[in-house]
């Protein structure tokens, strides 16, 4: 039996510093009109959106103006009130309330379509960059906190855009109309109100700065919890096996202290201003009726002017009292926002050159690492001038101690990072200028893990060439030898693999991921050990679909087994990021230096095994 010396993804998961998702501290409107123009779909059709809304808005005046007219006119004679006037005043109320209702909806089903349209845009333009991220960028970050800037923080824009947005629009026409009728029915009045609120806009950006910190540290909170909950529920079969529940369930508990403390704080600073509002808006009601009653005496405002002005007031307070909620949506949103934003404003280091990029043909493969080096963000190099040339139709194992730089050239030759100097060609073109469509058509990686999605079988495989049939999956796991494999289990092609694959064990794991790479027929394979950690009957069944998978095409082997290393056609052996041996493994095996010495430790594990 053989061992293994493992690496798995030493070099770029080890905690080294990688590039950081951006969240740039923009201003809450600057924030909105960056990704408003980042979302074109939110504007679309809104200039009607904003009429309708006018309209529904001029509806709320009515009453307080068929109040003053009835009492003005209507009540004019007490002894004989002018019923025709009144009823009609009333009619056209009541028409005037149900125009308004209609505005209201179409405005509402215009705002909901046009919000979710943007809101979806947004979605996949923020889901679709992660994946243009480099894979150093998407390590900075923790899974749970990643997925809930794409998911949670956009939900919180769409609270506000289709319930605050709506009232700030209402809110701020609102304010505006109640103002000029004020000013109308009464200038002196409309004084005695706006200077009791005057102090409290004065104060308003101020405070609008304070919350806006406070949501920031709940987005974050928030981000923080879910990657908790996310990694326990993943690693829920490790938290089992070392009985670390406990443990796990203080970390989780944590973190939702602090997402409830944060929220807690927030809340208590948008709670401050309701009964500042309420006071403000007692005052100023308190003073119309006294400044409002001597005028009235002294014949300078009627008394409809006067009901209907206190009808008005509240139209003005109204709308400044639920600016509380409003803000509180508001300022989640805007952080939220700043979070997504922050994902669309980090540039993909790796990018794809698109239409302006090389389509490779298919065909045989030649690879060329020319001074090669590497060093991540902050970090030593890990690579050091690394020239080599890799014939076509070759097989290559990569070998070396844990930290070697192995991973490292794998994954950029995969061109999940790009070198920091030197260049990588493959075919003579370098691996920078080729498009993505051609160059994953070309090259494809079989990771360790073997990392399956939610679904059958035939749906795992079928990933490497999605437009293949039943039929073409059957022959392929027939070319592979895996017949006998496929017949042992429940269902053959339609076998449900779980999440991750977790119905299959980690051998049958790999066996479906290299019948999908074998399916997508690359021009260049390449295979992190796909033979780890596995049973004496599925290694000889990897060994055999490994054989077939890479005949006829250029293969390279990350390889932690001495029998990757015996079948290959050449041996390249790492060492603190050098190429300090090459050959086939026949002679190395002869030769002293790092690949006897790691041959002499297989073979010994081998012996006692």
């Amino acid at each position: 039996m053989t061992t293994q010396v493992e690496e798995r993804g030493t070099d770029a998961e080890a905690g080294r510093p990688g590039g950081s998702l951006r969240v740039e501290e923009r201003s809450a409107f600057g924030t909105l009109r960056h990704g408003l123009t980042l979302s074109p779909e939110f504007r679309v059709g809104l200039p009607v959106t904003l009429l309708l809304a006018v309209f529904a808005t001029l509806g709320k005046v009515i009453v307080p103006i068929a109040v003053q007219q009835v009492i003005d006119r209507g009540l004019r004679n007490a002894a004989t009130p002018d019923m025709p006037f009144i009823r009609n005043a009333v009619l056209l109320c009541a028409v005037a309330v149900m125009l308004t209702a209609l505005c209201g909806y179409l405005m509402n089903v215009r705002l909901y379509r046009s919000t979710e349209s943007g809101l979806a845009s947004l979605r996949g333009k923020a889901f679709r960059h992660v994946h243009d991220l480099s894979v150093l960028t998407q390590n900075t970050e923790r899974r749970g906190a990643l997925v809930s800037r794409v998911t949670s923080d956009v939900d919180q824009i769409s609270t506000f855009m289709q319930w605050g947005g709506l009232m700030v629009i209402i809110s701020v026409g609102q304010l505006l109309i109640a103002s000029v009728l004020m000013a109308v029915y009464s200038w002196q009045l409309a004084l005695v109100v706006w200077g009791c609120f005057l102090p409290l806009v004065i104060v308003l950006p101020r405070f609008q700065r304070w919350v806006a910190r406070a949501y920031t540290q709940v987005r974050e909170r928030t981000g923080d919890m879910l990657a908790a909950v996310s990694e326990s529920v993943v690693g829920s079969a490790v938290i089992r096996a070392y009985g670390s529940e406990e443990r796990t369930a203080r970390r989780i508990d944590e973190a939702v202290d602090s997402h409830q403390r944060a929220q807690t704080r927030a809340q208590k600073i948008i709670a401050f201003t309701f009964p500042i509002t309420e006071l403000v808006g007692a005052v100023a009601i308190a003073g119309v009726v006294l400044l409002g009653v001597e005028l009235g005496i002294g014949g300078t405002i009627s008394a409809g002017r006067l009901v209907a002005f206190l009808f008005l007031i509240t139209l003005f307070i109204s709308p400044l009292q639920t600016a509380t909620e409003v803000l509180n949506d508001a300022q989640n949103a805007v952080a939220g926002w700043r979070r997504v934003l922050g994902v669309l404003d980090t540039p993909a280091d790796v990018a794809d050159p698109g239409e302006a990029g090389a389509t490779l043909p298919r065909g045989p493969i030649t690879v060329s690492f020319q001074d090669v080096g590497f060093a991540y963000p902050g970090g030593p190099p890990v690579l050091h001038e690394v020239s080599v040339d890799i014939a076509p139709r070759t097989r290559v194992a990569v070998v070396g101690e844990t930290g070697s730089g192995k991973t490292t050239f794998a994954k950029l030759l995969t061109r999940l990072m790009d070198p920091t100097s030197g260049r990588i060609l493959v075919d003579g073109v370098d691996l920078r200028k080729v498009r993505f469509s051609s160059l994953r058509e070309r090259i494809v990686m079989v990771p360790q893990d073997g990392f399956l999605f939610d679904g059958s079988l035939a749906d795992n495989i079928r990933y490497g060439r999605p437009s293949a049939t039943d039929d073409d999956i059957a022959l392929a796991i027939t070319e592979l030898g895996l017949t006998d494999w496929l017949e042992g289990l429940p269902a053959g092609l339609s076998t449900a693999v779980g999440q991750r694959g977790e119905s299959l064990s980690a051998g049958e794991r790999q066996l479906v991921a290299l019948a999908r790479a074998y399916l997508a027929d690359p021009d260049l394979l390449l295979l992190d050990e796909a033979t780890s950690a596995v049973d004496p009957a599925t290694e000889v069944r990897l060994a055999r679909a490994l054989d077939g998978v890479t005949r006829g095409r250029t293969a390279v082997s990350i390889a932690h087994r001495l029998s990757t290393a015996e079948a290959a056609d050449e041996v390249l052996v790492f060492e603190h990021g050098r190429i300090v041996q090459r050959g086939p493994h026949a002679e190395l095996a002869l030769r002293d230096g790092v690949y006897a010495d790691l041959y002499a430790s297989w073979t010994s594990a081998a012996r006692t095994s």
